[in-house]
């Protein structure tokens, strides 16, 4: 237990502040199966070499499947991407019923009309608590469309709007 002022729904408030983008990490099974997660933790990590983190929960079922292959794609998703998002982070076998994609060089799911795509191998696993932080040396990536990207702020989904 730990030795703290507060309690996890206050933590969870707090940083609820603090939007943050929403991607959706695929991968490729061996049979062909494709697996995927929603991800509202990715940053981008080092310019030389290139490497991006996400941070997945240690409960996530599909997170081991997509450690154990070794390589991975971050999708990120644009604001009119809300069905997508939510049919990916749901649980089951379902997960890419009627969902338009290609394959990257690296094997894993480029979701189409995504705003960006990052392909990955899996450089590192770290312990973090709760999550893991996995590491992601990249191997490719491009813009797709240039368009606004979702977010999550406050436990609700949203879009960002330019000031100037």
């Amino acid at each position: 237990m730990s030795a703290t002022s507060f309690d996890s729904a206050t933590f969870r408030r707090v940083l609820g502040h603090y939007p943050t983008g929403v991607c959706a990490v695929t991968a490729v099974e061996p049979d062909g199966a494709p697996i995927g997660m929603v991800v509202g933790s990715f940053t981008s990590v080092s310019l030389d070499p290139p490497l991006v983190a996400f941070f997945p929960a240690k409960s996530s079922s599909s997170w081991p499947r997509i450690e154990r292959l070794g390589k991975f794609c971050v999708n990120i998703l644009a604001s009119d991407q809300l069905p997508l998002c939510r049919q990916i982070a749901a649980p089951g076998p379902d997960k890419f019923r009627d969902i338009a994609h290609r394959v990257s060089a690296n094997g894993s799911p480029i979701l189409d009309d995504v705003v960006a795509w990052i392909d990955c191998t899996l450089d590192a696993v770290h312990d973090a608590g709760d999550h893991h932080i996995a590491i992601g040396r990249v191997a490719a990536l491009e813009v797709e469309r240039a368009d606004r990207p979702l977010l999550f702020f406050q436990g609700r989904y949203g879009e960002f709007a330019l000031l100037d």
